[in-house]
């Protein structure tokens, strides 16, 4: 018997991922919570997951285990409390409990947090850096996406003193439409992407301070910037930085991320010469890295690549999910 766990979101493109990694999952089943009435019953799939009116008495007579919401930050904060009370362990995909205090929530979502006790006990987890906060958490934040990728790529380096800070980090960061939502909206309309290419969310990103948090850098040493590909899925980000006097040769860069990422499934540290791309992740929970170095002035460019739906959202919730519950944390994602 699988152990049942429930999606509020299915509709949506990380909720529907969602699905289709726990059709494949070894030992959970995936039910659909539906939470608001809408078209369609989510992504064609091996099988058909249940599909149950949600409320809390749902979670609790159905024995799920846990409940993994892919809603807007505003609905996270309402289905919370409610499914916890349930006995359900709840794994957010938004940003409703990445910040830790309601008042940098308020500065970066530009709204009042209504559950700073929540957000208080909430555990945020990129599962490469905390995996051992996971198991005896009730309430699980997922990264976003671009921090995901820029965390991963940062902070080894960081911990490892190879980044000359005194010259400031840039992250030149570019997404796929899919990381907008699926709602309709005229920026993210095929005739407003198609044969474009546009920024967005200028120096006021709410990513920003996920990167800064976890690998430990000031807002004044980091600049990043958004941007929206034409294209379905995936996240590319160029980072650019100079090495400290310890970093020789990109041999030195090379040997720091395969120290530490060594022995963890999903992430691929590119041989040297060689860099990541879109295609190279697509459907995949891997993040790819790769890395140019220039010797003479120390000038350091760090590819880091995701597909912002998986590894970006619904593969590293699954991690996340797989840890809270106790599970292999590659099941259902290899």
């Amino acid at each position: 018997m699988k152990t049942p766990v429930g999606i509020i979101g299915f509709r949506g493109y990380s909720g529907a991922e969602l699905i289709h990694i726990l059709d494949r999952h070894p030992h959970l089943e995936p039910v659909l919570l539906e939470h608001r009435e809408g078209e369609g019953a989510g992504p064609q799939v091996g099988k058909t997951p249940r599909k149950l009116a949600y409320s809390p008495e749902v979670v609790r007579e159905n024995g799920l285990a846990a409940v993994l919401l892919a809603t807007p930050p505003e609905v996270s904060m309402d289905l919370t409390g409610p499914i916890l009370a349930a006995g359900a362990k709840v794994v957010d995909l938004s940003g409703a409990f990445r910040l830790g205090t309601v008042d940098r929530y308020k500065r970066w979502y530009k709204e009042n947090h209504t559950q700073p006790e929540l957000l208080a006990e909430a555990v945020y987890s990129v599962p490469e850096f905390h995996r051992n906060l996971v198991p005896g958490a009730r309430l699980i934040s997922n990264p976003g996406c671009y921090p995901t990728a820029a965390n991963l790529a940062l902070r080894p380096l960081l911990a490892a003193g190879a980044i000359d800070r005194r010259h400031g980090i840039v992250c030149d960061a570019k997404s796929g439409v899919s990381g907008a939502g699926r709602k309709p909206s005229l920026k993210t309309s095929f005739c407003e992407v198609t044969e474009n290419f546009s920024v967005y969310s200028v120096l006021d990103h709410r990513h920003v301070p996920e990167v800064l948090e976890t690998s430990g850098i000031d807002e004044s040493e980091f600049s990043f910037t958004a941007q929206l590909l034409p294209v379905h899925r995936g996240i590319l980000e160029t980072i650019y930085f100079k090495a400290s006097s310890d970093i020789s040769t990109a041999q030195d860069l090379h040997q720091i991320y395969l120290r530490a990422y060594g022995e963890e499934p999903f992430l691929r540290i590119y041989p040297l010469g060689a860099l990541p791309d879109l295609r190279a992740v697509s459907g995949k929970n891997y993040c790819d890295i790769g890395i140019k170095f220039d010797p003479g002035t120390k000038r350091t460019v760090v590819l880091s690549v995701i597909d912002n739906l998986v590894k970006g959202a619904a593969g590293q919730a699954i991690q996340n999910l797989n840890l809270a519950l106790g599970l292999p944390e590659t099941a259902g994602l290899l």
